[in-house]
């Protein structure tokens, strides 16, 4: 006699709404106003590294999935956590093993591996870790299966940069994620704050940094027009 499994709870579309897109923690780690500019005013500019970024992404995550001996790879796999709070995609997914152990439980679909394609070099901060981690919880939580490592891929060295999911990155990555939700979901952008990174930016200016940061005295501007 076949069992029954119980019915999956039917999606929440309150839970739905509240998810955050996967990007905005890497753009939330890199500069909060900049993620609020972005995810909270709609705001958005492209310059050179913007245009090579999307581009190396189309080329990742735009072709077909692909089957090699003991790996699938999928990509541009739809991602969704209600742990963290996020949804998005992944660049590429390989599934190592794919294929072993067919009819054994597991049905042969092989372990998530993500791998996220990014330009340049690696970074000083952990902005890609972060975005990478988040779509390893992502990954556990729909697959039921432990996500340990993946891989940054990236431009300008053209190799893998290996990544470990441990505790700490774990850790950072929910913080993040948690205070992005915040200050999405509260429609608020932060005040400018002047930094070296800011001359990377594409958004530097819609945000004005140099002139918002430090703005004009109203005293200094009322004893100008007294003095006029």
């Amino acid at each position: 006699m076949a069992v029954q499994l119980p019915a999956a709870p039917p999606p929440d579309p309150a839970a739905e709404d509240a998810l955050i897109p996967l990007s905005a923690l890497q753009h939330y780690l890199f500069c909060p106003r900049q993620c609020a500019l972005i995810h909270v005013e709609q705001l958005w500019a492209e310059d050179a590294a913007t245009v090579e970024g999307r581009l190396l992404h189309e080329k990742a995550d735009g072709g077909r999935g692909e089957k090699r001996p003991g790996v699938r790879i999928a990509r541009g796999l739809a991602l969704r956590s209600f742990a963290l709070g996020v949804s998005g995609k992944a660049d590429v997914v390989e599934f190592l093993g794919a294929g072993k152990g067919a009819g054994k439980g597991e049905g042969g679909a092989g372990h998530p591996f993500p791998v996220e394609y990014k330009r340049g070099k690696p970074k000083a901060h952990r902005a890609d870790e972060v975005q990478l981690c988040a779509q390893a919880i992502c990954l556990e939580e729909m697959f039921g299966v432990a996500v340990p490592d993946g891989a940054l891929f990236y431009g300008q060295p053209r190799r893998r940069h290996p990544v470990a999911f441990d505790a700490e990155l774990r850790a950072l990555t929910a913080r993040v994620a948690a205070e992005a939700r915040t200050m999405i979901a509260a429609g608020r952008t932060p005040a400018p704050v002047a930094m070296p990174a800011c001359r990377r930016c594409s958004l530097q200016s819609l945000c004005a940094p140099d002139s918002l940061s430090q703005p004009p005295s109203v005293l200094g501007w009322l004893s100008r027009q007294i003095g006029d």
